[in-house]
Parts: structure tokens; sequence; C-alpha cells
């Protein structure tokens, strides 16, 4: 069987393809897949399940329905007829009329009118990730009389491979910034304990010592509670600082500048120091270039915040071309880089010179003891 595409199909199959590979979140890549293929083939209804384990869809995307329909035809489906045999079997189906399947058994009473189908899986290796169903070929010029054809089969069958490499990449993707994630809890839960914790048992101590001067040293009573208010203050920045950086950045619906201008709102109510934010001319990158700069952003001002005792801080996001140049400086107590580097201690630098380098951009660290700090980041755009 010709596996070929028809002539004329190979641009329609090469913008599908392009759209898949634009997406990284895995349920985009699954509506894009969706949308492409209905696309693709004329089909009035498409969709793509992705099976669980336990006879049923972990997910399933439609085309082509109403958001009123959808929610209408009520619970997900189960995997039996069709879907089941294309499912378990991992072959093609192509029928004139789903209705004449040996298993068929129906459909919800708002399910919309199906006839001429063709499901192809999704498959990677061994692996079947999903299929792909599509339903009822558009014929302006035949209407009721055409069907899906051995040409459509091969064209979809194109597309379910390159749908395969999409999502798999796609879970790739999330797993990492899921692993991404987990690393910056463990590191924010280590910074708990180090900052807050230590201020916390001063605190106590503190506390322990004035109230056994109450009696025999009033004065020096009274200062040390003066310092357990001190220490008070700078507990609660500590825990505010934590919730803020345990927040989920609004990074997907907000966009680069809209987060960075909220994180440094934020970070300016939350510290006595002064934080600020300018952008110009940005526009968007690929959504890993923003989020590197996201995350090498919150440690830079992490580090001037935490360590360098800085009382401003500014954060500026300018547009370059098709890329970005984000800057951010602070008038902290500075460091020297090489010194740094010498003793073993980093302040985050080694993971943001890797964000920068992992999305094809550069880090620069200019720096002296007394002088403050400014990190620079910049990134090529897409």
């Amino acid at each position: 069987m010709s596996t070929r595409p028809p002539r004329g199909g190979i641009e329609a199959v090469s913008a599908a393809v392009l759209a898949m590979s634009r997406q990284l979140e895995v349920r985009e890549v699954l509506q894009t897949i969706v949308a492409s293929a209905r696309e693709l083939l004329g089909a009035e209804y498409a969709a793509l399940g992705v099976p669980d384990d336990h006879g049923g869809f972990a997910q399933f995307v439609v085309d082509g329905v109403s958001d009123e329909q959808w929610r209408a035809i009520g619970p997900l489906p189960r995997q039996h007829g069709i879907l089941a045999a294309i499912l378990h079997e991992a072959t093609p189906r192509r029928l004139a009329d789903v209705r004449t399947f040996e298993s068929f058994e129906g459909w919800p009473q708002a399910h919309p009118a199906v006839n001429d189908f063709i499901g192809m899986p999704v498959v990677d290796g061994e692996e079947i990730l999903g299929a792909l169903f599509l339903a009822n070929k558009l014929c302006p010029k035949q209407p009721g009389v055409c069907g899906f054809t051995q040409e459509d089969e091969d064209l979809l069958r194109i597309l379910a491979d390159h749908a395969a490499i999409a999502l798999t990449n796609a879970r790739l993707y999330e797993r990492s910034r899921e692993l991404t994630l987990a690393g910056e809890r463990a590191r924010i839960a280590h910074e708990l304990h180090d900052a807050v914790s230590q201020k916390l048992f001063s605190l106590r101590l503190t506390a322990q010592a004035a109230a056994s001067l109450v009696d025999s040293d009033p004065a020096r009573a009274k200062d040390e509670l003066k310092h357990v208010a001190a220490l008070a203050a700078e507990a609660a920045d500590e825990l505010r600082a934590v919730v803020v950086e345990l927040r989920p950045a609004a990074l997907d619906e907000d966009g680069l500048v809209a987060t960075l201008r909220t994180q440094a709102h934020v970070l300016d109510r939350a510290h006595s120091a002064s934080v600020g934010f300018h952008a110009f001319r940005v526009r968007a990158l690929p959504a890993a270039q923003e989020e590197a700069l996201l995350r090498v952003a919150q440690e830079a001002l992490h580090n001037a915040l935490r360590h360098a005792d800085a009382a401003t801080v500014s954060v500026t996001l300018e547009g370059r071309g098709k890329g970005a140049r984000m800057r951010v400086r602070d008038d902290g107590r500075g460091f020297d880089p090489g010194a740094v580097r010498r003793a073993g201690r980093h302040l985050g630098l080694v993971s943001m010179r890797d964000r920068a380098d992992g999305v094809g951009g550069s880090l620069t660290v200019q720096s002296e003891p007394g002088k403050g700090t400014v990190i620079e980041m910049e990134v090529p755009g897409g």
C-alpha cells in the first residue's frame, strides 16, 4: 500500500506538520493534530482519543463540534466498538457507514449523525499513543455520495506518524518542565529552611532572653524585645518572598512582559528594597526562551534581595531585532565573580548560564565588591 501523499497533498501535509511542530504543550498538540486532520481530509467532524489504562480515555479532543454540543453529549466515550478496535488492533479502519460495524453500539442522543468514517492509530514504536477519528467527508460537488478514499487513508497515515513525534516531544517537554519545577521547589524548600527557620530560632532565643531580663534588667529586656520585633519583620519578609516564588508564573496566559511586571510589583511590596521593571519594544518570543528569561530574572532578583542587601533593583527588558535583552541591576554589596568561582559558590550563576545556553542565548555578569551587580541575558528570538 502506497504511503506517498497524492498530488496536491504534499503542501497540505507539510502545513499540518509545521503547525504541530510549533506547539509544546500536550493539549495544544492534540488540538492542532485534530484540526489539521479535519482540514486535510475535508471532514465534518474529527476527534483524537488518548487511552487510559481503565477502558476509557485520559484525553479526548474534538473539532467540528461546538462547546454546547459537546457538553450535551455527556461523559467521555469508553473504549468500545470501532474506537476499541482501532486502539486494540492498532490498524486503520475505513467504513462507508460506521453503523454497519459489527460491534456498533450507538451513540448518545445529542451526538451528531455520523455516516462515513475513517480511523487511524497514532503509534510510537510498540506504544499506542492514541487514535484519530474522522467522520462525514464533505464533498460539495457530490453531497451524500462521497466517502473517504484510499488517498485519504494514505494522507492520514502520514499525518499520524508525524503526530506521534509531535506528541512524544510535547510529553518530553512537559516532563522536563515538571522536573524543573520540582528542582525549583526543592531549592525554595532549602531556602526556607536556611533563612526562615534560622530567623525563627533566633527569635525564640531572643524572646527567652528578654523574658529572663524583665525583672532584673528592664532596659536590656526592652532592647531584646526591639530585636525580637526586627527578627519577626525579617522572617515575615522571607515568608512573603517564598510565597511569591511558589506561586506559578502566569507566563502562558499573560506573556513575559506582564509576568515580569507582576513579579517585580509583588517583590517591591514584600521587601524594603525598591524593585522596578521597564520594557521597551518587546515582541513575543518562543515559549522556551520566555521561560528561560523569566527563570533567570527570578534567580537574579532572589540573589539581589536575599544575599546582596540591595536597596534598589531594576529589571529592564528590551527588544533587539527578533530577540530580546534583559538586564537585572542592583546596588547591593556586589562580589568578585572570580573569587566566587574559586570558592565553589556560584549564587545560581551556573543554572542561569545553563538556562541561557539551553535556548541559544548568552549571559554576562558584571560585579565588584561594594559596587552592585548587573546580570544581562540576551536571546536571538525565533
